[in-house]
């Protein structure tokens, strides 16, 4: 069942009224079948018009939305032979980043992400994707022994953040994000990252430290979220919506910005409308960045990766 939100009721109440004729028969003076297809033009029209012109608040809105396909849903379909590996090897297991070895369009691969959860019950399983110390140490993990065996790295981003817990303060939470920072730019393979929700903070960039960031048309990736950053800034969380514009969080203000290198184009009314095909897309792009990368020398890989970050928000005098 389709979940609007809440720019959407003029499309929800459309399509609403297209799903209660296609119930009724044909009759009187009445064609059915012309009304609902007269309808659904319109229906598609204000869908396109809507998603041409999101606000950053609205686009905060999409990349949250709970029909969107999560990391789970990518591995599922893009990696063949996909072996899970758990444990940091140091206290347990975190479901909030899943990962493991498989096969890419026939590459073997290491590949990894943060995972939402379908359902309630799946989301508390996975802790709504927000990561604690284990799953950011499982990452090094995965992504040490993707060096040791010289297999590309691809991770898959969809956080609101590190989960932020005294528990996970007590274990160590900035060391191991800095420390999954430090891997990702050492490593001497391919290494490819996707936003595919929500980048949030540490939380995200701990395992997208990669030679190609891109990013879905409708995510967003910002060091922390509108919400968190209105409640510092104004004392009140109302002000989200002025601190996502503040924030310049969109696919296309980051690539302006030099923060990703690419923007993955989301079927009409985001990923969630057309899930096989995003994925699709999402495994076009991922195999177009390893061919880029895939020839290059492993330290001549390193040494461009770690400019890259080192030259973000460096301005020049003058």
């Amino acid at each position: 069942m389709q979940t609007f939100l809440d720019f959407e009721k003029p499309i929800a109440e459309l399509e609403g009224k297209i799903e209660d004729l296609r119930h009724l028969s044909d009759g009187g003076d009445i064609n059915i079948a012309e009304e609902v297809g007269k309808l659904q033009a319109k229906a598609d029209r204000l869908l396109r018009q809507t998603y041409e012109k999101l606000s950053p608040a609205q686009k905060v809105m999409v990349a949250r939305h709970p029909n969107r396909p999560h990391t789970l849903d990518y591995i599922g379909t893009l990696i063949d032979d996909f072996t899970p590996l758990a444990g940091d090897r140091a206290f347990g297991e975190d479901q909030a980043i899943v990962g493991g070895l498989g096969r890419f369009r026939g590459q073997s691969v290491v590949v990894m992400g943060h995972e939402k959860g379908a359902d309630t019950e799946d989301r508390v399983r996975h802790n709504f994707g927000s990561a604690r110390p284990e799953g950011y140490r499982k990452a090094q993990r995965l992504m040490q022994m993707a060096q040791r065996f010289t297999l590309p790295i691809v991770t898959l981003i969809d956080t609101a953040g590190a989960y932020p817990g005294i528990a996970s303060e007590e274990r160590g939470q900035a060391e191991a994000i800095a420390r999954s920072i430090e891997v990702g730019l050492g490593v001497s393979v391919p290494f490819v990252s996707v936003v595919i929700g929500e980048g949030g903070s540490g939380g995200a960039i701990a395992i997208a430290t990669a030679d190609r960031v891109l990013m879905l048309e409708h995510a967003v990736y910002s060091v922390i979220s509108p919400e968190g950053c209105a409640s510092i800034l104004w004392r009140s969380a109302s002000h989200s919506a002025d601190a996502a514009q503040a924030l310049r969080l969109t696919a296309a203000d980051l690539k302006q910005l030099g923060v990703i290198d690419d923007v993955i184009r989301e079927p009409v009314g985001g990923a969630h409308r057309d899930p096989d095909r995003m994925i699709a897309d999402v495994g076009t792009a991922i195999a177009s960045a390893l061919a880029e990368t895939g020839g290059v020398d492993g330290a001549l890989l390193r040494r461009r990766r770690r400019e890259k970050f080192l030259a973000m928000g460096r301005t020049e005098a003058g």
